[in-house]
């Protein structure tokens, strides 16, 4: 069994949080030792360990705790409870700008920043044409990095990270700065790391790379640890608490539910479908509203309601509409968009040869579109639409344009929008 190079064990950080900034003085002066201030936990019984040569992922909502988390394994802040073990040298990319000064070159911050890491001058010299060539910045090395743009930033921080031979790098996000060509320089060098038995810590909101690169993933949910273990598994239970539907006592009863395939089915309590996702804040929803789109949802190869759809599942739209007016052949429809605006895939009822002959008004109607997603890892937008032709006339009764997110997650993707799913195989010549 490999050797344990992190151990964490019942590690907590609290703060003393004071309602008016007059409290921290009166409880440091009271001679009753009168409490002025509310605990917050912003960590709370934390345990976990990672072997040498792991890439574990570490996950959960803004405010979770995970980059509290890093800061206390690199000793830029002290637990209130508990223990911890690291063994072994440690690279950090937690936050941009950290471990440099503003008036300071590129250069002059490369050797700032291996002093930081107990390197001498003499060895710094032996890596910095490594760090150079790998940040990339040309010219800009030689000028204050208060000149620098975030992406300079993110390829300097991660050049002098990589390149210092650390036995454990720990990235927080950094790389989400970083062009597409950087970023896959930098996971490049992730599995050089890990071919070379290093470890990594590597925190992220891309679930795609989560899922990719990290063997074991640990989630942190308001500063609790809510689950440690298989990616995919935590992955699944991260992406319930996006949505408000996570709940510990329901997880045993999951895998039964998943033999439920995708049956098209009411809510037993009433609720809408699209009360279980993320919805756009920002939706345009306009029509003349004859027929009015009154809930949605996207739904996984599990029956469940998910902004997340896993490639190469298979997967449903549904949406609900509610005819105000009588019409005849009403026409259904989604599109589906990258985050630039431009249309990848889409269709609708009467391209499939599946249209209602008319809607009743009063009646409401459940509409399900059910596919295959063989789009690439990424974010994508949904809009929905019910339209139809009155005399020739082309109608809209109610689009909602954008509605929300479907993020397909990946662990391999290949050129464009869409997986062609090629088969390789070498023939004889």
């Amino acid at each position: 069994m490999s050797e344990n190079v992190i151990t964490v064990n019942n590690i907590s950080k609290v703060y003393r949080l004071y309602e008016k900034p007059i409290y921290r003085f009166k409880e440091a002066m009271s001679i009753t030792k009168k409490s002025y201030h509310s605990d917050h936990f912003a960590l709370d019984g934390i345990t976990f360990d990672v072997k040498k040569g792991e890439c574990v992922g570490i996950i959960g909502t803004n405010g979770s705790g995970k980059s509290t988390l890093l800061k206390i394994l690199t000793g830029v802040l002290n637990p209130t409870g508990g223990t911890f073990n690291v063994d072994g040298k440690i690279s950090a990319l937690l936050e941009l700008g950290a471990g440099f000064n503003m008036e300071y070159t590129g250069i002059e911050n490369i050797y700032l920043n291996g002093t930081m890491m107990g390197f001498t001058d003499k060895e710094m010299d032996r890596k910095l044409d490594a760090i150079v060539s790998f940040a990339e910045l040309g010219e800009f090395i030689n000028q204050p990095v208060k000149t620098y743009s975030s992406g300079m930033f993110a390829r300097l921080a991660f050049a002098v990270a990589i390149n210092v031979e650390p036995d454990i790098l720990i990235v927080d996000e950094a790389l989400s700065v970083g062009d597409i060509f950087f970023q896959a320089k930098c996971y490049q060098k992730f599995n050089e790391f890990k071919e070379k038995g290093k470890t990594i810590l590597f925190v992220s909101h891309d679930m795609s790379s989560v899922l990719k690169y990290c063997d074991r993933c640990l989630l942190i949910h308001k500063g609790h640890q809510i689950s440690l273990g298989k990616t995919s598994k935590v992955v699944d239970i991260y992406k319930k608490i996006l949505v408000n539907q996570y709940d510990e006592a329901d997880e045993e009863k999951n895998e039964e539910a998943k033999e439920n395939s995708m049956e098209l089915k009411q809510e037993a309590d009433g609720k809408l479908w699209k009360d279980k996702m993320l919805i756009n804040p920002n939706i345009i929803d306009y029509g003349d509203k004859e027929a009015e789109i009154i809930d949605f949802a996207v739904v996984n190869n599990y029956g469940e309601v998910s902004n997340s759809i896993y490639k190469g599942d298979e997967f449903a739209i549904r949406m609900k509409i509610r005819f105000n007016q009588d019409i005849t052949r009403p026409i259904f429809a989604f599109t589906i968009k990258d985050i630039k605006g431009t249309e990848i895939t889409g269709t609708n009822t009467m391209l499939e040869d599946a249209n209602m002959e008319k809607g009743k008004k009063g009646q409401v109607v459940a509409v399900q579109f059910r596919q295959k997603m063989d789009l690439q890892g990424g974010q994508y937008l949904l809009s929905l639409g019910c339209t139809g032709y009155e005399l020739e006339e082309f109608v809209v009764y109610n689009r909602l344009y954008d509605a929300c997110n479907i993020e397909v997650l990946s662990t391999r993707n290949t050129i464009g929008f869409y997986d062609m799913k090629s088969e390789v195989e070498y023939l004889e010549s």
